[in-house]
């Protein structure tokens, strides 16, 4: 699904990361405009008709270009949960056909200064994000666009929504090979309402001793979460500076992935931030992958493993307009807390700098 996006993270450790993150892309939220009669529309809720859990009716087409296409059928449910108030959503999809049970999950994010929206998709079955689409909705439709491979020939992927009543809608996907002169269906979904709120998560399991797909499960609670920043990394700085919230972690795909929401408050305000987490069961690695509701753009995923119970995860991302190294870790330190670090490295790893510690403390009931 969709084109890979990359923000550039000038902005970055503008804001704390939260112990469940990286360098995080600094949240900025856009200025009220001076004529707000002329002002773009804003489509911040756009995707609100999705919100709840739906049954699915799926047609695939494994080959749209194949002369005559062959298609099959699958049918299953869909539960789409509410990020930052519907500025975002995290869909979770589990189907079963002739080819066995199947699940995906779709990331929806929106970015208030573009005014538009990405999705992104994953299948569980190799566990990471392919690339976004990006589009926005003009009334009960939406087209979101991208480009993607397919047999190692590059194609344009188009995603169309189209909202039939507040109880029923379709998802369709289309690829070109020709430059968008003509589309063949790939995928298409129609969606009939079973409720309107995706049930609250399930309560969380205790851990198990697992450095593979159920690592984080130490990790699914709600926590109070301290954060100590440094201010200017990689200048010899030594100002710190505090941020106190909460930070929610959700399990998905029954712990093979999880998505953690933090509400926070500091000097610079308030931030809301997401990672979500999705297990490579093939590399047996993990990625985090960061957004903040004032960007709406997703970062550069970090990527890593488990060891003993102790995470560490690395990228390489763009810093005041240098490349710098990231590397964050995430551990327990406790039945009921845990801790996490991130860091940087401007020489290729021979020194690091820690410029983010992340205190988590259960919340309880």
């Amino acid at each position: 699904m969709g084109r890979k996006m990359r923000k550039a993270l000038a902005l970055v450790a503008a804001v704390a990361a939260t112990g469940v993150g990286t360098a995080v892309l600094a949240q900025t939220v856009p200025s009220a405009p001076a004529n707000a009669a002329s002002a773009p529309r804003d489509g911040a809720h756009d995707f609100d008709f999705n919100f709840g859990v739906w049954h699915t009716h799926i047609t695939r087409t494994p080959d749209p270009f194949g002369a005559p296409a062959a298609n099959f059928v699958m049918d299953g449910t869909v539960t789409v949960r509410r990020i930052w108030g519907g500025k975002g959503a995290l869909e979770e999809i589990e189907a079963d056909g002739p080819r066995g049970h199947w699940e995906g999950m779709t990331l929806f994010l929106y970015n208030p200064e573009a005014r538009q929206w990405s999705q992104t998709f994953a299948n569980s079955a190799d566990g990471a994000l392919q690339p976004s689409m990006v589009g926005s909705f003009s009334g009960s439709r939406g087209e979101l666009y991208g480009a993607d491979t397919f047999k190692g020939r590059a194609i344009l992927v188009r995603g169309t929504w189209s909202i039939a009543g507040p109880d029923a809608h379709r998802y369709e996907e289309a690829y070109s090979q020709d430059g968008g002169r003509t589309w063949s269906v790939a995928f298409r979904g129609d969606l009939t309402r079973i409720s309107s709120e995706a049930p609250k998560p399930a309560a969380a399991t205790p851990p198990t001793a697992d450095d593979g797909p159920h690592a984080f499960d130490f990790d699914m609670a709600r926590w109070r979460t301290s954060t100590s920043r440094l201010q200017k990394p990689l200048t010899g700085s030594t100002t710190w500076t505090q941020m106190q919230g909460v930070t929610d972690v959700q399990p998905v795909w029954g712990g093979k992935a999880n998505l953690a929401v933090l509400e926070s408050e500091g000097p610079n305000g308030p931030l809301q931030l997401i990672s979500l987490r999705l297990y490579d069961p093939v590399a047996k690695q993990w990625s985090l992958n960061f957004a903040t509701s004032g960007v709406g753009v997703r970062s550069v995923p970090m990527v890593g493993s488990f060891e003993k119970g102790h995470g560490t995860f690395y990228d390489q991302e763009a810093y005041n307009g240098r490349m710098v190294w990231v590397r964050f870790s995430i551990f327990p330190t406790g039945p009921d807390s845990a801790r996490s670090e991130q860091a940087f490295s401007a020489d290729y790893g021979r020194t690091w700098e820690t410029n983010f510690v992340n205190r988590y403390t259960r919340l309880r009931g």
